[in-house]
């Protein structure tokens, strides 16, 4: 008899709590494994930060075809979800409506691109996600619905390390948003059907504020302190500008300076006494 690592007991029990596993009326796609287990889902989640993504070809809900390095230039939000799920996708995809419309308020307008994909390919087409998409009131030019073919959908949700598996007529699998930098690399994930907002929206304000670092104008040096000083208020569950951070550090410098002076015109009287003892 094995005894599971403090580690691997870990991993299964926090998995447990961001996985889906339910029936719906959907078929499995080609490519899903024959069992699901959390702790290796999970596992393999983790592993896939810092990765970067292959450029495959999508379709969008409208039929259009489109490559992931379309997208590139600023973070992405993946949401893999299956449109014949009944409660869990369409309770995760409501929520990520909400997290959205509270990151784009912080970030002051459209500055990340979402892409929710259906990773059951025998059913998940772009009529299928066109339906999903306006059944959430879903209509954003940001926001993708798109689908695949069973090769590609399978290539993409291992480069995410998104696990999945048939089970009875639906899926088990993670419930996990993707956030993936600039350049397509995997930045971190958020896990959970209705996670805390800044989860995802400081993720996205990291990148964005790394993005913004490179740019020298005044008015990204003004934006880059806006956000340095917009905090969340769990109260009212959205993001407010905070100043109180740029004046605790103002004061602080000045407080060392201050200090820097003191010392230095007191070492100016003590050097000549010193000399001239």
């Amino acid at each position: 008899m094995t005894t599971a690592t403090p580690k691997r007991r870990a991993a299964s029990w926090l998995a447990g709590t961001v996985v889906a596993g339910f029936v719906g009326v959907s078929g499995a796609a080609d490519l899903a494994p024959a069992s699901f287990d959390a702790g290796t889902a999970l596992e393999a989640s983790q592993a896939a930060i810092g990765r970067s993504l292959p450029d495959l070809e999508l379709t969008d809900q409208r039929g259009a075809r489109f490559r992931l390095g379309d997208l590139h230039g600023q973070p992405l939000v993946i949401s893999p979800i299956y449109t014949s799920c009944y409660h869990v996708c369409p309770t995760t995809t409501t929520h990520l409506k909400g997290v959205v419309t509270v990151a784009n308020e912080l970030l002051g307008g459209p500055a990340f691109s979402v892409l929710t994909v259906g990773f059951d390919t025998d059913n998940d087409t772009p009529e299928r996600m066109l339906s999903y998409a306006r059944a959430r009131g879903i209509e954003d030019s940001q926001w993708i619905f798109a689908s695949a073919d069973a090769a590609t959908m399978g290539q993409l949700m291992e480069a995410i390390g998104f696990g999945y598996a048939r089970e009875g007529g639906g899926f088990g699998h993670m419930v996990q948003a993707t956030v993936v930098d600039g350049e397509g690399r995997v930045f971190t994930q958020v896990y959970g059907q209705q996670f805390e907002a800044p989860l995802l929206a400081d993720a996205i304000k990291r990148i964005v504020l790394g993005q913004r670092a490179a740019e020298v104008s005044l008015p990204s040096l003004i934006e880059r302190v806006r956000l340095i000083c917009t905090v969340f208020d769990p109260r009212t569950g959205r993001y407010r500008v905070d100043y109180s951070i740029v004046i605790a550090f103002a004061v602080g410098v000045l407080c060392l300076g201050a200090v820097a002076v003191f010392l230095w015109r007191s070492w100016r009287e003590l050097a000549p006494r010193k000399r001239t003892t």
